[in-house]
């Protein structure tokens, strides 16, 4: 049963799960699912240069009953040349003991939800063009665009959530948004 609600920080519960926006106290949990899931390559993508160093826009991770992180999925803040309130989605990662039961889609409906109800222009990311498809994404919109460093250029998508909001885009997609402020990091993580 969908019940997206982005006024809770509970923003979608199915039968075994829950998704969540990301607690401090999960942070953790988050990063060691995604060692699990996606192993030290993560570190040496593309999609990697977006997101070092800087805070997410949104971060959501589906928890099971007893309040274990099995799904994770985070949205940062992106520009290139003729963007308009532009995110990048990743990495999506569910725990590979729990894949198959819709806890990748509901991470991904709830993202997009969340992004859109943010105001939101237009969500882009490299991923496998075939899963991501079902919820809006396609090459064309992401075409003229490109990332710092390799990557599959059949896998760049992009998604409008506002009409037009990557029709004039193009060029070297970068950073943007606010920077971690590491040492407040870790005391949240620590206490």
């Amino acid at each position: 049963m969908f019940a997206h609600n982005t006024n809770t920080k509970t923003l979608f519960t199915e039968a075994g799960f829950t998704i969540q926006v990301e607690r401090t106290d999960q942070i953790v949990s988050r990063e060691n699912l995604l060692d699990r899931v996606m192993g030290e390559v993560r570190f040496r993508r593309a999609s990697e240069r977006m997101r070092e160093g800087r805070l997410p826009a949104i971060s959501l991770n589906a928890v099971d009953v007893n309040g274990n992180v099995i799904g994770t999925v985070r949205l940062w803040h992106v520009k290139a040349e003729g963007t308009q309130d532009a995110l990048m989605l990743g990495p999506l990662a569910v725990d590979p003991a729990v894949q198959g039961l819709g806890i990748g889609g509901a991470l991904m409906r709830s993202a997009l939800a969340h992004a859109r109800k943010a105001a939101f222009g237009a969500v882009i990311l490299v991923g496998d063009p075939e899963y991501y498809a079902r919820f809006g994404f396609g090459a064309a919109l992401a075409a003229n665009l490109s990332m710092p460093g390799p990557f599959e250029r059949h896998r760049m998508l992009g998604v409008e959530l506002r009409a037009g909001s990557l029709a004039k885009a193009r060029g070297l997609i970068a950073p943007a948004g606010k920077k971690i402020d590491t040492a407040k990091v870790l005391r949240k993580v620590a206490a």
